[in-house]
């Protein structure tokens, strides 16, 4: 690019057809096209943070809803993630992202157990691009090792990310510690629930929605300094019933009891090969995962999302999703001294048989 001529500054429709063209890269297994992509708008004029999340951001987006329709295998799902991180590192080593750091110091992390890490690398590039200091952790960052590095740095904040559900007991371990401390700390991604209402449950400083929320609330003011006395246990006191760790302890066998008991209940399993036995396996291990997690949150909402999810996703295989409710009778059965678990299914039940799907007007 001619040093004595000023950059063209892509229009919205340019910054479109940049994450077509990256789409087209992905799913194509292209990683040296989708880098030329990003590299293309950047010497364009394009802005760094337009780039991470307004084309790759938006194409990864899309990669998990193809996955979600079936239109894409998990391979395919998986190539296309590690060809937009490819993308993610050569907009982070471009000439134009070059900052200097005069903000503080944020450490960006993952849950433990969480590896969808690529929201919280673009966390950490615009936290960057805006002049941060950041330690950027990865995807399954144990939490004990989280709380040795802040020990040893000076850090003003730690954004934690997760997008599934079931870490969040995992993520209330992670806030807590790093508030012991004295780290406040922000999190992020869809494991928060609509409007980040986990977030606030599980005593966090801050949420964001996405990246450029975090990066903007980050730089308005600093978080606040967590209370010194605070307890975990202090954010959930419905967990003293120990329906969440009775159904945590028990989960391997509650599984093997239902999956056992399922092929009576639902007899078209009855004709199922191997590989479907497997997966229905693992549906019900799933299944009983989200329950504890709605167990330990309290929220029936978190429970009856997946379900619908998980039927629709079923579908989308051509797979019935009609096993769904003869499942949930049969782990309420199981679980019939557990009044809040039993509250839980019979809601998810109720929204599987009055959702407008093939599961609706199958009795349970």
């Amino acid at each position: 690019m001619s040093t004595s001529t000023p950059p063209h500054i892509p229009h919205a429709r340019d910054v479109q057809r940049a994450a077509d063209q990256l789409w087209h890269a992905v799913t194509g297994g292209d990683e040296y096209a989708a880098t030329e992509v990003v590299l293309r708008i950047l010497d364009e004029g394009a802005a760094p943070e337009s780039v991470l999340l307004d084309v790759i951001a938006p194409v990864q987006g899309r990669v998990g809803e193809e996955w979600a329709a079936n239109r894409i295998s998990v391979a395919q799902e998986h190539a296309a993630t590690a060809i937009n991180e490819r993308a993610v590192a050569a907009v982070s080593v471009h000439p134009v992202v070059r900052t200097t750091a005069t903000r503080g110091r944020i450490a960006v992390a993952c849950v433990d157990g969480e590896w969808h890490a690529l929201p919280a690398r673009l966390l950490a590039e615009v936290l960057k691009l805006r002049g941060w200091q950041v330690d950027y952790f990865g995807a399954q960052v144990p939490t004990a090792h989280l709380i040795a590095h802040l020990h040893n740095a000076r850090t003003d904040a730690v954004a934690l990310s997760s997008s599934i559900a079931t870490r969040l007991p995992t993520a209330h371990a992670a806030i807590t510690a790093c508030q012991a401390v004295g780290v406040p700390v922000l999190v992020g991604g869809a494991a928060f629930g609509p409007g980040g209402r986990y977030a606030v449950l599980l005593g966090a400083d801050a949420w964001a929605p996405d990246a450029r929320a975090a990066a903007d609330r980050l730089a308005q003011s600093p978080l606040p300094r967590p209370q010194p006395d605070h307890q975990q246990f202090d954010d959930l006191p419905h967990l003293a019933d120990q329906e969440y760790t009775l159904v945590t302890r028990n989960s391997v066998t509650l599984v093997r009891t239902v999956f056992s008991a399922l092929e009576d209940a639902f007899p078209t399993m009855r004709s199922y090969s191997s590989a479907q036995r497997e997966r229905t396996a693992e549906d019900l291990a799933h299944m009983v995962e989200f329950l504890a997690t709605a167990l330990y949150v309290d929220d029936e909402e978190l429970f009856t999302r997946f379900l619908t999810w998980t039927a629709q996703i079923l579908e989308a295989r051509d797979v019935s999703a009609r096993s769904l409710p003869p499942a949930l009778k049969l782990l309420a059965r199981e679980l019939q001294d557990f009044p809040r678990a039993v509250r839980i299914l019979k809601a998810a039940t109720c929204a599987l048989t009055t959702a407008p799907s093939t599961v609706a007007g199958t009795t349970a």
